[in-house]
């Protein structure tokens, strides 16, 4: 079943599924702006490394990553090492194994044939809005709690706007030369900004946030690579571990 075929299965009417679709377009779209600028960053980026207007959306488009992506491009040689960009991509996207046992207790009731195809669309800001709206649902009691339509509502432009948009960066680059000196590069932290005011919960609730951030940062400073990532996830994971029955 392809990722569109979907949104039209399950319980709910055409109409209803139709309003869950726009519900997800409408709480996506703020973000969806935000990734715009970044997006013609990796693209001119890549073309800037010899990628081709056809092998840019060809790599956003199957490895739908993009802060693993910004990495491989940072490594990207002639010739390329594949061994060393597959293991940072592994590393970067590793963050993915925590979102998706976020997300494991509110899409369990999905067939398998929904789950996979949902999950290929799964992103920092689509994950962010989808987890979000399953955990207002369930706290007002609606079941099921995980809207797979609101769901793809956010997640496919979010795909869609990403692979044209860096194609687009990739096709302008060579005109716009150094891209970042347009200030481009600020929306990548100004999207997470704005993702984390979305999951605020108060501080008591922000303390793994907190320790994730300052393991993150002293192993970006002091470990060479990509290692911040992992040791932002495994911190952050190991602090609301111990701090699950703080209040």
């Amino acid at each position: 079943m392809s990722v569109s075929e979907i949104a039209l299965a399950g319980g709910q009417t055409s109409n209803g599924r139709g309003a869950e679709f726009r519900r997800g377009l409408a709480a996506s779209t703020p973000v969806l702006l935000g990734i715009i600028p970044y997006a013609l960053v990796l693209g001119a980026q890549a073309a800037q490394k010899g990628l081709s207007v056809v092998e840019v959306p060809l790599m956003t488009g199957l490895n739908f990553a993009g802060g693993s992506e910004f990495a491989a491009i940072q490594l990207w040689t002639s010739p390329p090492h594949l061994l060393l960009i597959t293991a940072i991509t592994l590393l970067v996207n590793s963050r993915h194994f925590l979102m998706g046992a976020a997300l494991a207790p509110f899409i369990k009731h999905l067939p398998k044939r929904k789950v996979f195809p949902a999950l290929f669309l799964m992103c920092d800001e689509s994950w962010a809005v989808g987890l979000a709206d399953a955990q207002r649902r369930a706290a007002a009691g609606m079941r099921p709690a995980f809207s797979l339509p609101f769901y793809l509502g956010a997640g496919l432009p979010f795909y869609f706007a990403w692979v044209a948009f860096t194609t687009c960066g990739a096709a302008l680059g060579p005109v716009l030369g150094d891209v970042e000196t347009y200030g481009f590069a600020m929306a990548f932290p100004a999207v997470f900004l704005v993702l984390l005011r979305g999951m605020w919960r108060g501080l008591a609730a922000a303390r793994p946030w907190l320790v994730s951030l300052a393991a993150a940062a002293l192993s970006y400073l002091v470990v060479p690579g990509a290692w911040y990532v992992a040791a932002g996830a495994l911190s952050g994971l190991v602090a609301a571990w111990f701090l699950a029955g703080d209040k």
